[in-house]
């Protein structure tokens, strides 16, 4: 869906890559999708929405973390369900190059709990973000890590895990020190791998430090910006204790809008046949924008 692929260079002399759809235009709306663990250029949601953004006469972007881009990046540090430098500057950038233009954010998965982050700690997002969307997000960490521990959820997380053991190996060996690649290769879970690749490359004290500093519940209440949260109970990855704490937690703020449903998994929603399948999650974040940016229009 996307008609070009961008690398920007970040401030710490590394490089993000952007899947762009559609070119800036004064007051022309435009979505901005943040992507899930382990996602790439090719996540088909992230295409559905750009389709469905398109569909409306929108432009989009695609931010891919540092390192799913196919390409392991140079700096110290790879990308984690708390790290909102990058959203930081790409928002910056993207306002910069078409400051009339109203700007949504979707974030999926990990790129949720990112944004949702990310919303909660800047009071001045107001001023260059129209809207948001935070679908399928884990919000307690460490809850959702024990989570996966348990039954079919294992599955999960043993094939993330494959992956970005393999990304924190080739970042040991660029930087020797900086983790014990032995405790990496022993890893067997998301709180042992966090606990000794991703809590000691981002200056964590451990995987416990980590999870309680960058879960999205402890920031919901700071949002100020028009926000979506859509999740499912019957998602494998998030405890449905979880979900029912966020969303007490989010109604007491009049900026976000809980829509969790009793079925959907985890970005899921199929509609219809499987084949070809369609997903309500796409619509329905899509139609949450076009309602935040129409006034005098009710937003459910």
């Amino acid at each position: 869906m996307h008609d070009r692929v961008e690398c920007v260079e970040t401030p710490d002399g590394d490089h993000l890559t952007l899947a762009r759809m559609g070119r800036p235009a004064a007051s022309v709306q435009q979505i901005l999708i943040l992507h899930g663990l382990e996602g790439t250029i090719g996540a088909k949601y992230a295409h559905g929405l750009l389709a469905q953004a398109q569909a409306r006469g929108w432009t989009g972007t695609l931010m891919l973390f540092r390192s799913c881009d196919g390409q392991l990046n140079s700096a110290p540090r790879l990308y984690h369900s708390g790290e909102t430098t990058d959203l930081d500057f790409i928002v910056r950038r993207l306002h910069a190059e078409s400051p009339l233009s109203p700007l949504f954010i979707c974030g999926v998965s990990l790129g949720g709990n990112v944004l949702l982050k990310w919303l909660g700690e800047r009071s001045q997002a107001t001023t260059m973000v129209t809207g948001a969307a935070a679908v399928s997000v884990p919000f307690d960490l460490a809850r959702g890590s024990r989570y996966l521990e348990l039954g079919f959820s294992r599955l999960y997380a043993a094939h993330f895990l494959q992956t970005l053991k393999t990304k924190a190996l080739a970042k040991a060996r660029q930087f020797p020190g900086r983790m014990d690649d032995h405790r990496i290769r022993a890893a067997t879970t998301f709180w042992e791998f966090d606990d000794a690749a991703t809590a000691p490359l981002h200056g964590f004290l451990d995987a416990a430090d980590y999870y309680e500093r960058s879960s999205s519940i402890h920031y919901l209440s700071g949002i100020q910006v028009p926000t979506l949260l859509f999740s499912a109970f019957d998602d494998p990855f998030v405890p449905p204790d979880v979900l029912r704490d966020a969303g007490r937690i989010a109604a007491s703020n009049p900026s976000i809008v809980c829509d969790f449903s009793e079925r959907g998994g985890h970005v899921g929603w199929v509609e219809g046949s499987l084949w070809p399948a369609t997903y309500y999650m796409e619509a329905r974040v899509v139609e949450f924008f076009a309602k935040v940016h129409q006034p005098h229009t009710k937003v459910l």
